[in-house]
């Protein structure tokens, strides 16, 4: 079995609860980071739904892509989709990723893109609504104001620049 990639592009930035044989930042076209998803299980109930990212259509998204040995596929796919489609909310895809450095050759990377149909799809909400969201969610994975501070300061760590994400963590505070 050869090789794969997986692209994160929220708390798989910080948390990729997988191993993996290397890491490196990357861009995908063709999808934008947004929270755009209710979570009513890792950030949030179905009575107090929380709000997390999703890879939106339209636009371009730097995350982070790791490289899976290929002995490890099976074992980290069922990984991510336990992590990834609890709801189903998402669907799994390959997507092209560009990583830093190599331009001219892309790779595909499995990722999840959120499945605008379903009923947790919040779409573009006003700040206001996505602070009031996030303040009240608390899920299986913990507070959802934790889960954006973790996102905003690691992406301050590896230079990704998220304004709305950034925004939202200033409207918290």
């Amino acid at each position: 079995m050869t090789d794969f990639w997986v692209f994160g592009y929220g708390s798989l930035t910080w948390r990729p609860g997988f191993d993996y044989a290397e890491q490196r930042p990357a861009l995908m076209h063709g999808a934008h980071r947004s929270l755009c998803i209710f979570s009513v299980h890792h950030r949030g109930t179905h009575e107090k739904p929380g709000l997390v990212l999703g890879l939106d259509r339209g636009g371009s998204c730097w995350g982070t892509a790791y490289r899976v040995g290929g002995a490890l596929r099976d074992e980290v796919i069922a990984y991510l989709r336990a992590r990834e489609q609890v709801t189903m909310v998402y669907k799994e895809a390959w997507r092209r990723v560009l990583l830093e450095g190599c331009k001219d050759s892309p790779v595909e990377a499995v990722c999840y893109v959120v499945d605008r149909t379903h009923a947790q799809y919040a779409g573009r909400l006003p700040i206001e609504e996505q602070a009031r969201l996030v303040r009240q969610g608390v899920g299986v994975g913990g507070p959802n104001p934790d889960y954006v501070k973790n996102t905003v300061e690691h992406f301050d760590d590896i230079g990704i620049k998220d304004v709305q994400l950034r925004r939202l963590y200033a409207e918290l505070k």
